[in-house]
């Protein structure tokens, strides 16, 4: 296994390195959202972020911009969002980001009336993102949400979009499937269904209502039920922690406790 963090993007990308190299952690999942870690201002810094992450000796997976809207009913914003997508997608590949993790498009306001065309406009907005990760050479890695936000949150719903996308991969989220009921039922059937296509994970505890990003043991997630429907998949890749707590040593923990469920 490769274990990672996810900087916070209102912090210094550069502070963010280097506080996750102290605590040695393989690689950087790099947020790539406003207003530290927006595509033009690491672009701006990028000798110096290439020169921390070297001087760790970690890697990088890239996370594309969270907060934006790819399935927008105004097309103006929508054609935007994929814009910023694909601008951080070109980014992450001059860093050298083997892979980047997607958030599906999100549903809210009047979206919920018009599930159909809300649906045509996030597979088209996909489409175009696909695109630019097979142009850029950077395994896409689709990540599932939960149902207050996105269709895209349960093992139904990406049978789905893998067919028609052959090439993406997925990012298995185990706090987002830990949300609203059968939380646990549906992390199994995730790796169940997808042992070949999950490709990267994000961890971190919730007690099944929100997502509180705890580090691990802190919430109701059934972790050594989890490592081991991953360890029965054979799952050996990358795995970042997603853990928001201001005291950093609690993703140290997490990962001693993962580790230790994995061993």
């Amino acid at each position: 296994m490769q274990y990672g963090a996810t900087n916070f993007p209102v912090k210094s990308v550069l502070e963010e390195i280097g506080v996750f190299g102290r605590l040695g952690f393989d690689y950087l999942e790099l947020a790539m959202d406003p207003p530290m870690a927006h595509h033009t201002q690491l672009r701006r810094q990028q000798a110096a972020i290439r020169e921390a992450l070297g001087r760790y000796g970690m890697g990088i997976v890239c996370h594309l911009p969270t907060f934006i809207s790819t399935a927008d009913l105004t097309e103006s914003l929508r054609r935007a969002s994929v814009e910023e997508v694909t601008a951080s997608l070109a980014f992450a590949a001059e860093l050298g980001a083997s892979k980047a993790v997607l958030h599906p498009s999100y549903m809210d306001g009047l979206s919920i009336h018009v599930p159909d065309l809300w649906r045509e406009y996030a597979l088209d907005s996909l489409e175009r993102i696909a695109r630019a990760g097979r142009e850029h050479g950077v395994q896409l890695c689709l990540e599932n949400l939960f149902s207050k936000i996105s269709p895209y949150s349960t093992p139904e719903a990406f049978v789905d979009v893998f067919e028609r996308f052959p090439d993406l991969a997925m990012t298995l989220d185990v706090g987002h499937a830990h949300i609203d009921k059968d939380g646990m039922p549906r992390i199994l059937a995730f790796i169940k269904t997808f042992p070949d296509r999950i490709q990267h994970l994000h961890i971190s505890d919730n007690n099944g209502r929100r997502d509180e990003h705890l580090p691990v043991g802190k919430g109701s997630l059934d972790f050594n039920a989890t490592a081991e429907a991953l360890r029965r998949s054979g799952y050996d890749g990358t795995v970042t922690f997603e853990i928001f707590d201001p005291d950093r040593t609690t993703l140290v923990e997490s990962r001693k406790a993962l580790e230790r469920l994995f061993s």
